[in-house]
């Protein structure tokens, strides 16, 4: 077993790197994929020029592929406040810490309504107020939130079709922003309604972006994100982990990801 040795806030912890548990979507180009927002699926294609084949099958030398997505919809994303900004921020710039404790935490939202035949999934302010308790808020500088039901049709679901998928209360991010974690991992296209008139208030509220602004100055959590369109499996249980969030170096406001989440061993 390889083993990693850190301290964070003073605190030592110990990993196992060769048990990484990969909870992103992997993009599947030209392939089955989850859908949201009406975005095109992400698709690939073969790079041509100048006599050259970017396709071993068409007798090329190599393969060389073009790509087309969309971070937002298409898979696994990180994004920071540059998603509500007029001013070009690059989510690339943001996460600065190779590894840093997290807390993985399962959650079954709430049914409200919304109108006389319509209601909602919601996550609460008391659903995490329920599974973070002050006991369980030592240092952890991200928060993934698993979200009840959990099968793995969360792998490929069209989120344009059927029962809109569950979303947090703006007052449920604003009490998390309030503990101090900076990184939101949750496996949801949008941790705002679907549809929700361009508000965006929970986003807004993690952020601590006033609504209506549109400048980062405006902010004051500008270094925080939000990571959407995650898969925790069932098999992985909640509690503390190490976490590598590994974001793709576009200057965009949102990046295809990967975080890995490391068990922490016994000290």
């Amino acid at each position: 077993m390889n083993t990693l040795c850190v301290e964070i806030a003073g605190k030592s912890y110990r990993a196992a790197t060769d048990s990484a548990c990969d909870i992103s979507i992997p993009i599947r180009f030209n392939a089955d994929q989850l859908q949201a927002y009406g975005a095109p699926a992400a698709q690939a294609d073969v790079y041509c020029a100048d006599g050259f084949i970017g396709d071993v099958n068409q007798g090329g030398s190599c393969n060389c592929q073009r790509y087309h997505l969309t971070p937002h919809c298409n898979g696994t994303h990180t994004e920071c406040i540059g998603h509500l900004t007029q001013e070009l921020i690059g989510v690339n710039t943001l996460v600065r810490e190779s590894l840093m404790l997290a807390r993985l935490i399962t959650v079954t939202p709430i049914t409200v309504s919304i109108s006389e035949h319509e209601t909602d999934l919601l996550i609460s302010l008391q659903c995490l107020q329920t599974q973070l308790s002050a006991t369980h808020r030592p240092a952890a500088s991200a928060v993934i939130v698993r979200t009840l039901p959990n099968s793995d049709n969360k792998l490929t679901r069209n989120y344009d079709m059927g029962s809109s998928p569950a979303y947090f209360e703006p007052a449920a991010l604003a009490w998390l922003a309030g503990t101090g974690v900076e990184h939101l991992l949750v496996d949801l296209p949008s941790v705002d309604r679907m549809n929700d008139g361009g508000r965006l208030l929970a986003h807004r509220a993690f952020w601590g972006m006033p609504a209506g602004t549109t400048h980062a100055t405006h902010a004051t959590r500008p270094n925080a994100t939000i990571t959407e369109l995650i898969y925790v499996p069932e098999q992985i249980p909640d509690g503390l982990y190490l976490l590598s969030l590994q974001v793709a170096p576009f200057v965009a406001d949102a990046a295809p990801s990967r975080p890995l989440l490391y068990p922490l061993l016994p000290t």
